[in-house]
């Protein structure tokens, strides 16, 4: 079993930056891939990246490549979400996710979900 909680979202302005923390219970966080999704409100929860278990190899949308970046901290059970450049388009839940086997893209394949932490960006 792992929990996951979210934290760091807020509200930014159109440009700026904003670092999102996910932190994990349990010995068995390195045995999982972790995504980050998000979901605006009236639309479905879209993938915005992923990083492996080791943290060797990293997976983004298209939508926030060059934008954001996805690390892990497996001494710390963490994973973050930096996130510069922000948009307006950009404001949506965003949600941790622990994948243990299968598509990474998908919302189904992932075993554990964290509660979500609202990021607003304003133009």
């Amino acid at each position: 079993q792992v929990q996951l909680g979210e934290s760091g979202g807020g509200l930014v302005q159109a440009g700026g930056s904003l670092r999102l923390s996910c932190a994990a219970s349990g010995r068995t966080f390195s045995s999982y891939g972790m995504g980050w999704f998000r979901q605006a409100p009236g639309k479905e929860r879209e993938f915005v990246a992923y990083i492996s278990r080791s943290g060797g190899s990293t997976y983004y949308a298209v939508s926030v490549k060059g934008r954001f970046t996805i690390s892990r901290d497996n001494a710390k059970n963490t994973v973050f979400l930096q996130m510069n450049s922000l948009k307006p388009e950009d404001t949506a839940v965003y949600y941790c996710a622990a994948l243990r086997s299968g598509s990474i893209y998908y919302t189904d394949g992932y075993d554990y979900w964290g509660q979500g932490t609202q990021v607003t960006v304003s133009s």
